[in-house]
């Protein structure tokens, strides 16, 4: 994470939630898992959801993200839409 600049990765986390309208850590790691090649490493699934839940709190952190008003999991704010150019329109 690079002074503040969100990474390829936040970028990519940040643009699955905002296609999806709302993701909770859990279901972000599944999305990320699926847009990924399928690897043969044991631990890749695991590894990715906990980036998934690293992946959230630092776009929490950079204001790019904020709970749901509703349910749990996160949405995007409007820096964040703004960022990866999203209308937050489900697709």
């Amino acid at each position: 994470m690079s002074e503040g600049y969100p990474t390829a990765a936040q970028k990519e986390a940040l643009r699955l939630i905002c296609r999806h309208g709302q993701l909770d850590t859990e279901h972000l790691g599944e999305r990320l898992v699926a847009a990924r090649r399928s690897s043969t490493n044991p631990g890749f699934t695991a590894a990715m959801h906990r980036m998934a839940g690293s992946l959230a709190w630092r776009l929490r952190a950079q204001g790019f993200i904020a709970e749901a008003e509703h349910g749990s999991g996160s949405t995007t704010t409007q820096d964040g839409r703004k960022l990866i150019a999203c209308t937050g329109e489900r697709g």
